[in-house]
């Protein structure tokens, strides 16, 4: 199970500006996805896109393009999309030739775990 990261944009620029200034160490989660908000999350797992993720699953496109036709929406839009969910993890595009790459969906299970009282909420993405 790998941990995304939760943390504000502030909190974030503040890591970067004292990392930059040499004052601590690069974190050790700083290659890892991070998200602004639970709420990021949840407006990236709209009812579509995880239609999208079924798909990819399920039926295992050899393309972009198939992915699209398969799913009924644009292609740049399918796209977008697809790009968006692997900067989060979601997805990873395999290489299939020179130009074209295969979608892969790289997790099973997203868990969220909200704090209530505070911003300390903890995201987990499963494999």
């Amino acid at each position: 199970m790998a941990k995304a990261k939760i943390q504000n944009l502030r909190s974030l620029r503040e890591e970067m500006k004292a990392v930059a200034r040499g004052e601590r160490p690069a974190p050790a989660d700083a290659a890892k996805p991070s998200f602004n908000s639970v709420e990021a999350v949840v407006r990236l797992l709209t009812p579509a896109n995880r239609k999208l993720l079924a798909t990819i699953r399920d039926r295992k496109p050899h393309s972009v393009a198939e992915l699209a036709h398969m799913t009924g929406r644009a292609q740049p839009n399918v796209t977008r999309t697809l790009i968006k969910m692997q900067a989060a993890g979601f997805v990873a595009m395999v290489p299939t030739s020179a130009r074209k790459k295969r979608p892969r969906v790289y997790i099973k299970k997203v868990v969220v775990e909200i704090d209530p009282y505070s911003d300390r909420d903890r995201l987990a993405l499963r494999d």
